[in-house]
């Protein structure tokens, strides 16, 4: 992946070394956070999907650790600025031929355990958004577990997890988040489930779409580097989590959607360049 002389941006918040946050959710108490992190053993689910959109209600009374910039020699941080940059470039691209301006998310490097407006975010979560601070959230500590438990090594399937996340604050800024969120409330569990599906694969399209175009504006691929992104896709499924984690495939508990679907939706955004064909919650089927 081209990514060498892409600008750094300056979104990018350290909190590395600060030490963790308490725990705090406001309507989601420590019962709810245990209960995440059940469920994401069980199944594969990211518990702050689960906390954020349980309570999306940011918390004031949360005191961030001090925010500083990444030292200039890591190259990981570096690394994870520089895929920012070009998110923040495609969607204010995007966003303005469009007719709209684009609200640029933080993303917040911590190690440990770190306050948000969502809860207490923590490593064993992976990357998480927080619809309730428009803060993206890594520990880089992932990208080792991407390349040896998922078996998805490469810079661009380091990029794609980036990107999917900045996914999510798109949807956030769209309001089609509330309207998930609202819907699921009013729904059974397995409608909500189904909802939740529906709005990964959307963040994966989203994610194709930024590499596309970012690509098209940059040339940033090399050969393999499309691969990588789809086995990171495919590694994270939630029939591949859940057959792993508990040796059988429940599809009704899916939150995140199969391998096949995720592979499937990325390669739809990337393919396109066009996130209108990225409209998940009309498809049918997925």
């Amino acid at each position: 992946m081209r990514i060498d002389d892409y600008r750094d941006s300056d979104n990018v918040e350290d909190r590395r070394g600060d030490g963790g946050g308490g725990i705090g959710c406001g309507g989601v108490g420590i019962g709810g956070i245990i209960l995440a992190l059940v469920v994401s053993y069980f199944t594969g689910i990211n518990p702050m999907t689960l906390l954020g959109y349980m309570e999306q209600t940011p918390l004031a009374q949360h005191s961030a650790p001090a925010a500083h910039k990444p030292p200039a020699n890591d190259e990981s941080a570096r690394f994870v600025s520089k895929v920012l940059a070009s998110t923040e470039d495609v969607w204010t691209d995007t966003f303005r031929q469009n007719g709209q301006q684009y609200e640029r998310p933080k993303l917040v490097l911590f190690t440990g355990a770190t306050p948000t407006a969502c809860g207490t975010g923590q490593t064993a979560m992976g990357p998480f958004y927080c619809p309730g601070d428009h803060k993206v959230y890594i520990d880089l500590a992932f990208y080792r577990e991407l390349k040896q438990r998922f078996h998805a090594p490469g810079e661009f399937a380091q990029a794609y997890v980036i990107a999917h996340e900045v996914g999510h604050h798109v949807q956030n800024l769209l309001g089609i988040a509330d309207k998930v969120h609202q819907a699921r409330q009013r729904a059974g569990k397995a409608e909500a489930n189904a909802l939740s599906v529906r709005m990964e694969l959307q963040a994966d399209c989203l994610a194709g779409v930024w590499g596309k175009r970012t690509d098209t504006m940059k040339n940033i691929l090399e050969p393999g580097d499309l691969e990588a992104a789809l086995t990171a896709a495919s590694a994270i499924g939630d029939d591949r989590l859940q057959q792993q984690s508990q040796g059988r495939i429940v599809p009704e508990s899916f939150t995140h959607g199969s391998s096949a679907q995720r592979v499937r939706w990325f390669k739809r955004g990337f393919e396109t360049g066009d996130m209108n064909q990225c409209n998940t919650f009309k498809a049918n089927p997925l």
